[in-house]
């Protein structure tokens, strides 16, 4: 019976060493698990606090944008405005000088060269005249009327109404135009 004891006692003594064992690992793993959450959560706080930089960051670019966007489109068109007050200050000393001396000829010669410097300001800025003649385009022509006519094609134009406009190739106002339709 002492030996069963014995047998006992070691049995519990190497379980013992065995739980202390177990528990020491434990231990040791949880220290590591730990260091491992704690490296983790500053890595996770430096990300959080890096985004927030980012996001400001972007933020401050959009608004940036967002002002030069407006400033172009609030002074785009600053170059041909300054450019026709050339335009408007000949047409005013026009009307002046046509009040005071009631020179009709000298007028519709000062209202032709005016005209002139218009169209040579506004070819400069890429405005071409739309060919309102020939047959209709219904990307750069308006049909504002119909009319059947013997001598010419259908489909033709037969009058121009109003002059139409390019921007750099682009229509800006399409020609109105009389189209003949048999």
């Amino acid at each position: 019976m002492e030996d069963i004891k014995k047998n006992e006692e070691e049995i519990l003594e190497g379980e013992k060493i065995e739980v202390e064992e177990t528990e020491k690992v434990e231990k040791d793993e949880l220290c590591i698990l730990q260091d491992e959450n704690q490296k983790l959560k500053k890595d996770l706080d430096e990300w959080k606090a890096d985004y927030a930089r980012k996001n400001a960051e972007f933020q401050n670019y959009a608004k940036r944008k967002d002002k030069e966007v407006e400033d172009l489109r609030a002074f785009a068109s600053e170059k041909i405005i300054e450019r026709l007050f050339g335009v408007l200050d000949n047409l005013e000393r026009g009307i002046e000088a046509a009040t005071a001396t009631k020179d009709f000829d000298s007028l519709v010669k000062g209202v032709e060269m005016t005209l002139t410097q218009m169209k040579n300001i506004m070819e400069a800025e890429g405005v071409s005249e739309i060919d309102a003649s020939g047959e209709y385009n219904p990307y750069e022509h308006q049909a504002m009327m119909t009319e059947s006519h013997d001598e010419i094609e259908n489909d033709h134009i037969i009058q121009i109404l109003q002059k139409g406009y390019k921007l750099n190739g682009k229509v800006v106002r399409p020609a109105m135009v009389k189209v003949c339709k048999k």
